[in-house]
């Protein structure tokens, strides 16, 4: 009786542990974020570029106190951004290429914004999801851009890391066949990273970059960083209260994914009447075809939740009923494996 009465029990605990493994490497997944950004702001992996130490060198040249510091050290090589040889420590390839400051493509101010205004939003998830507001107050006061914005310096490290991340995007964008079209117009195009790529790969092509007014000297500097060109402008405007500048094609490039449904359907109507007869929108985000989602789709789209206003990830078949519904004829482009975007181009009728 007593084995009988003890199978329950015995039946209730995971064989190995896993079921609680799991359930604290997702907990340790938020340690390791704390990680990460506390070496960001102590330019950890600057100090170390070219430049390997010890626990107590690297100790000293940050501030930091023995023997906590030295654990600290060994947590970053248990992530793999340190490596340790000799006594020594110096980065790891991953911190060497993204995490130095002035590296093409360093990582910093995604990072930077991700702990002052996406991390903070993401506090209130609970509170998103019982109420379906956005956790941060100028979203909740219409524009989530509009505080990022206010900060110069960290716009220009989050402008840097936004290039670097839609750079691949860029080249298969660049990759359709423009020859029918003559201009574009990037909306929220930012510096103008994808403008210029178009310009660069088609000289016929002439684009205009329509962003909010505060953007316009970070791109006057960034053209000039590239080499400067004539053939892209910028055009200041809030997209939701300023037409869009006429042009053959208007391109929404992770734009649609910050609104909600309505929001995006005023878009597409505005960008129908901007999109000159026999033109197209060209549209770009990491959106959703499967009936279960990544869990990349997934957490982008909780972040939309907490930080923008009625943002989330959408699905194909949404993207082409929008635009469908809106005057448009909707096709979708492959993409190489691997790409976390789906792009579609919707033609306008002459």
């Amino acid at each position: 009786m007593n084995s009988h009465s003890s199978r329950p029990e015995q039946s209730a605990q995971p064989a190995d542990g896993a079921g609680a493994g799991q359930v604290m490497g997702i907990l340790f997944g938020h340690w390791q974020t704390k990680l990460l950004l506390t070496a960001m702001d102590a330019d950890l992996f600057t100090h170390l570029s070219g430049s390997p130490a010890t626990a107590d060198e690297l100790a000293a040249r940050l501030g930091y106190r023995m023997p906590g510091a030295e654990s600290f050290f060994v947590g970053l090589v248990g992530l793999g951004l340190l490596e340790t040889d000799g006594g020594r420590y110096a980065n790891g390839p991953a911190a060497e290429q993204h995490l130095v400051r002035g590296r093409p493509g360093f990582m910093g101010g995604y990072l930077q914004f991700c702990q002052r205004e996406l991390n903070p939003a993401w506090d209130g998830l609970g509170e998103a999801l019982r109420t379906g507001e956005p956790q941060n107050r100028a979203a909740r006061e219409g524009n989530p851009y509009h505080s990022l914005y206010e900060d110069k310096p960290a716009t220009d490290l989050f402008l840097d890391s936004m290039d670097m991340f839609n750079s691949g995007i860029a080249a298969h964008l660049a990759d359709l066949d423009w020859s029918r079209w003559t201009s574009f117009v990037d909306v929220g195009g930012a510096r103008g990273n994808i403008a210029h790529e178009l310009v660069s790969r088609h000289p016929h092509l002439t684009g205009t970059v329509f962003d909010l007014p505060p953007l316009e000297p970070s791109f006057a500097a960034h053209m000039a960083g590239l080499g400067g060109t004539a053939a892209v402008s910028f055009h200041g405007g809030d997209f939701f209260a300023d037409p869009p500048p006429e042009a053959d094609v208007l391109v929404f490039g992770h734009v649609l994914h910050n609104w909600g449904p309505e929001d995006r359907l005023r878009l597409l109507r505005s960008a129908h009447r901007a999109v000159r007869p026999g033109g197209a929108v060209i549209v770009y985000d990491p959106m959703v075809g499967d009936a279960v989602p990544s869990l990349y789709a997934t957490l982008a789209s909780l972040s939309m939740l907490v930080w923008s206003n009625g943002g989330r990830e959408y699905s194909v078949d949404e993207c082409h009923a929008w635009l469908k519904e809106t005057g448009f004829r909707p096709e979708t482009v492959a993409l190489p494996d691997g790409v976390n975007e789906v792009l579609v181009v919707a033609h306008k009728d002459s």
